[in-house]
C-alpha cells in the first residue's frame, strides 16, 4: 500500500514538473512569435497554394502564383527577424531533448542528447528563403511542395521544443496528413543535411 502511494506521489510530482517545463517553453516561444504574423502568413500561403493547385484555368492559376510571391517574401522576412530575436535568449533555455519522449530537464542533465533550438530555426529560415528564391529552377507546383515541406518541418521543430518529438510527429500527421519522414525527405537537401546533423542522436 505504501509503495502504491509513493508511486502516485512521484507520478504527480513528475507530472507537475513536466507541465511546468512545457508551459515555460510554450510561453517562451509564444512571446517571440506573438510579435510577428508568421502563423497567419503560413496559413495564407498554405491556402493559396491549395487554391492555385486546384485552379483549372491556366491564366487564373498564374495570377494566383504571382500574388503568392508577396506572401512568400513576407513570411521569409518575418521568420528571419524572429530567428534573430530568438537568438538573444539564453542557450540553456533553448535546449531541446533528442529523446522521443521529453522528460523535464533532460536537456540540461544530458546536454549531448539535446540540440539548440536557435540553430535549428536558423536552418529553417535559410531553407525557406532558398526554397522561395530558387523558383526559376522549378515549376510553381514543385516550388510550392518544397516551401510547404520547409514550413511543416519548422512547425515540427517548434512542437518538438514545446512538447516532444513524438508529440510533434503525431501533430504533423493529424494537421497535415503527412508523416515526419516524408516531410524530411521533401525539404531541400541542404536543409535536410544541416537539420539532421544537429537533431539526430
Amino acid at each position: 500500500m505504501e509503495i502504491a502511494v509513493l508511486v502516485l506521489i512521484l507520478g504527480f510530482v513528475g507530472y507537475t514538473f513536466q507541465a511546468r517545463d512545457e508551459r515555460r517553453r510554450i510561453a517562451l516561444l509564444g512571446h517571440y512569435l506573438g510579435q510577428y504574423q508568421i502563423e497567419k502568413l503560413m496559413e495564407t500561403l498554405t491556402e493559396g497554394y491549395l487554391r492555385a493547385l486546384g485552379e483549372p484555368d491556366a491564366q487564373r492559376q498564374a495570377q494566383i502564383w504571382s500574388i503568392l510571391t508577396t506572401t512568400e517574401l513576407a513570411l521569409c522576412e518575418q521568420f528571419r527577424r524572429f530567428v534573430v530575436d530568438l537568438a538573444k535568449v539564453d542557450g540553456d533555455v533553448a535546449r531541446v531533448s533528442k529523446l522521443p519522449l521529453s522528460i523535464f530537464y533532460t536537456a540540461k542533465l544530458f546536454p549531448t542528447e539535446s540540440f539548440d533550438l536557435r540553430k535549428v530555426l536558423a536552418i529553417h529560415a535559410h531553407g525557406m528563403e532558398q526554397a522561395v528564391a530558387n523558383s526559376t529552377q522549378r515549376s510553381d507546383k514543385d516550388k510550392a511542395f518544397t516551401v510547404l515541406a520547409e514550413i511543416f518541418l519548422m512547425q515540427h521543430t517548434c512542437h518538438w521544443f514545446c512538447k516532444s518529438k513524438a508529440v510533434a510527429s503525431t501533430r504533423l500527421v493529424l494537421r497535415h496528413q503527412t508523416p515526419y519522414a516524408k516531410v524530411l525527405d521533401s525539404v531541400t537537401a541542404e536543409t535536410r543535411h544541416a537539420y539532421c546533423a544537429l537533431t539526430t542522436r
